[in-house]
């Protein structure tokens, strides 16, 4: 007796590994058997309770799965999959072998995005890797409706099919009632956040963040309660330079797996992340059971910002050493290596002591000056000598801020800092914090100042490197070709110690 050949249907959905999407394979047989809905291929656990939300899904249209043995297979096999957005490729996959759609209509396109119980489509993280990955492959992209002008940046010939839920892409997959094409994306203009023109005086202050800007360094700001210094942290990011078409692509790739594309737009500006003192290592880093993008990568291009420092925890704190030298984090599983990118720019703020005015003897606590030893102790020695610039954040007094005239705006001050970094790409195409010292033309008084201060005060080979990163970067604002004399004093005064 002659038994019927299974159906089969295969479509195409993605995995992701860092900012990668890894295509996977979705193939879906029905065969003669006992009724059974069994997923294989390292399936996690949100895969392995599609079947439950496709069968409520399916039932919501008034389609019944048929009572034989129904097998989903997730290729390669060996590699860990995970995310709710396997939900529309196994469905699709379902109703290509069931006959409801035309299974050559599929074969095609990549597929995510997680369905509802009624049938609707909802949104996914990931959509702008995988629309990269789907054009890079010559395939079409089915995502949510709502997502459709972020996989748009994918590339503008792509395919892109998106679908407020189940019952529309049937009508459209069987071309009885096809879906609005996407429209091109329609860039935003950048937004610089807060105006610089809000600090008053604080003239050094504002001197050592254009620095900070113009060569991306990394900053460490000491000061009372008041001072200015989470006001001063605020404003960075409007003073930076504009990212580059790469930067820009690279950013907003880590921003869609962590689900914090706004509105389907690209990062066109240097992001700017501040978590709480009271953030867990994975939160910080990168981690957890899906391996997410932590604050660290989420700054990638930006700024990343700890205020009240020696508050963070000590481990959050040494698992930052890393990312800020190498400029990316690694996240490692039994079963696989993660990577993110993490180029950030470190800015930190912390108070003198727990009191904060260890300098002022009218309101310093009893403990003085020990207070102070004991809360900078906290921050170690190998943290503190990978900040490029250190300064102390003095209090104004209400008289002098009610009469200090009003200082540059931002974007006055990021039209200086444009040029200076400017001249770092084009002489050695990186900004001056990751470049070696080697690379740097410093006047022969200049490197002499260098080397008697670097002795005096016994800097470490990092702490010198940082000291001429420095040094190159005011040159660059001055606009001279090589690093003079008070370029290197200027550099010195900023590492002293707090």
């Amino acid at each position: 007796m002659a038994t019927t050949p299974p159906a089969l249907a295969r479509i195409q959905s993605v995995t992701f590994s860092g900012i990668d999407a890894l295509p996977v394979m979705v193939e879906v047989q029905i065969s003669s058997g006992l009724p059974s809905f069994i997923i294989v291929g390292m399936p996690a656990r949100a895969i392995a309770e599609s079947r439950e939300r496709v069968r409520a899904a399916l039932s919501a249209m008034g389609l019944a799965l048929p009572p034989k043995r129904i097998l989903v297979n997730l290729t390669p096999a060996d590699l860990p999959k995970e995310g709710a957005h396997f939900d529309l490729p196994i469905a699709l996959g379902l109703l290509a072998a069931m006959g409801v759609i035309p299974a050559d209509s599929i074969t095609t396109l990549t597929a995510l995005g997680e369905i509802a119980l009624d049938g609707t489509v909802t949104p996914v993280n990931g959509i702008l890797c995988a629309a990269l990955t789907a054009s890079t492959q010559g395939q079409g992209l089915i995502c949510p409706a709502s997502q459709g002008a972020e996989a748009r940046w994918g590339h503008p010939a792509l395919e892109i099919i998106a679908t407020p839920s189940l019952t529309a892409l049937i009508g459209h997959l069987r071309k009885e009632q096809p879906l609005p094409d996407e429209p091109p994306p329609t860039p935003q203009p950048p937004d610089y956040g807060l105006d610089l023109r809000d600090v008053k005086g604080m003239m050094q202050a504002r001197r050592v963040l254009e620095i900070a800007a113009a060569g991306r360094h990394s900053l460490l700001m000491s000061g009372p309660p008041g001072s200015g210094k989470s006001m001063l942290a605020s404003r960075l990011p409007g003073i930076l330079p504009d990212l580059s078409a790469t930067e820009i692509l690279e950013t907003s790739r880590i921003h869609s797996i962590g689900g914090l594309l706004p509105a389907g737009q690209l990062v066109n500006r240097p992001p700017y992340r501040a978590p709480h003192h009271n953030t867990t290592l994975p939160a910080l880093v990168g981690g957890g059971p899906k391996a997410m993008p932590g604050e660290v990568s989420l700054a990638h291009n930006g700024v990343l910002f700890l205020d009240e420092l020696p508050e963070f925890p000590r481990n959050c704190l040494e698992g930052l050493r890393q990312p800020v030298e190498s400029g990316e984090v690694t996240i490692s599983r039994a079963a696989r290596h993660t990577h993110y990118p993490a180029r950030f720019q470190l800015v930190a703020a912390m108070n003198p002591c727990r009191c904060g005015y260890v300098h002022d003897a009218e309101r310093s606590c009893n403990r003085a000056p020990r207070c102070a030893q004991d809360y900078t102790a906290r921050i170690s020695g190998p943290m503190l000598d990978r900040m490029d610039l250190c300064v102390h954040i003095h209090s104004l007094s209400p008289l002098a801020i009610s009469r200090a005239p009003t200082g540059e705006s931002s974007a006055e001050v990021r039209a200086r800092v444009q040029k200076a970094y400017d001249r770092q790409m084009e002489r050695q195409g990186t900004c001056n914090s990751t470049m070696p010292p080697d690379g740097f033309l410093f006047e022969a008084d200049a490197l002499a100042l260098a080397e008697q201060a670097a002795l005096r005060m016994k800097l470490s080979h990092r702490g010198i490197t940082r000291m001429f990163r420095v040094a190159r970067t005011i040159a660059d604002l001055d606009g001279t070709e090589t690093v003079q004399k008070h370029h290197a004093a200027e550099a010195l005064s900023y590492r002293t110690p707090l």
